[in-house]
């Protein structure tokens, strides 16, 4: 199964994985790509961070299986072709336009839109992780639109208000999709 776990910038998509990923320990996280410079205090797994030069030659090589250019940043971001170890369900924590590219290639892919339980939060996360002003004004305004696309095209909506809760409503969701195939 591959789970696609997306939203707007600041609405805590990591957290909730993360601690996914504590509840489901047989979860395999496929980690993206990005052009970005690591935020402080960012863990350096976060993501593969590499210079926008390496990232093209892995486009030019077939290396994702999806990628975007985020709107007024133009930093990329990618899933590598996916190589699970063993049988393992497949999480993918990425962006809406990711998303939706997966979904065109597999549409059985189960798509669970995170979302703040307000703009104000959503702010206040963003704030909070270092963005300056013009990064939050951008991400806030971005975000609203996918939000708006999100709820049409996603297969659950998880509030993310309290992350052991969010992440324990994922799980179940999982755990629903694994009983009902």
């Amino acid at each position: 199964m591959i789970v696609i776990v997306s939203g707007p910038g600041g609405v805590g998509k990591g957290t909730v994985v993360s601690r996914l990923l504590e509840l489901e320990p047989d979860l395999w996280l496929s980690r993206s790509w990005t052009t970005r410079a690591r935020r402080p205090g960012e863990p350096p797994d976060a993501y593969v961070f590499v210079d926008r030069s390496t990232f093209r030659d892995r486009i030019d090589a077939a290396g994702f299986i999806e990628w975007t250019e985020f709107p007024g940043t133009g930093e990329l971001y990618g899933t590598p072709t996916l190589e699970t170890p063993g049988d393992r369900d497949i999480v993918l924590e990425i962006e809406l336009d990711g998303a939706q590219q997966i979904k065109r290639r597999y549409p059985d892919a189960v798509l669970i839109l995170v979302v703040a339980p307000s703009p104000d939060v959503q702010q206040q996360r963003l704030r909070g992780r270092g963005d300056d002003d013009a990064s939050v004004s951008r991400r806030l305004e971005v975000g609203a639109n996918e939000d708006l696309l999100g709820r049409q095209i996603a297969d659950y909506v998880v509030v993310n208000d309290a992350v052991d809760r969010a992440a324990g409503q994922v799980a179940g969701i999982l755990q629903d999709h694994r009983a009902g195939s």
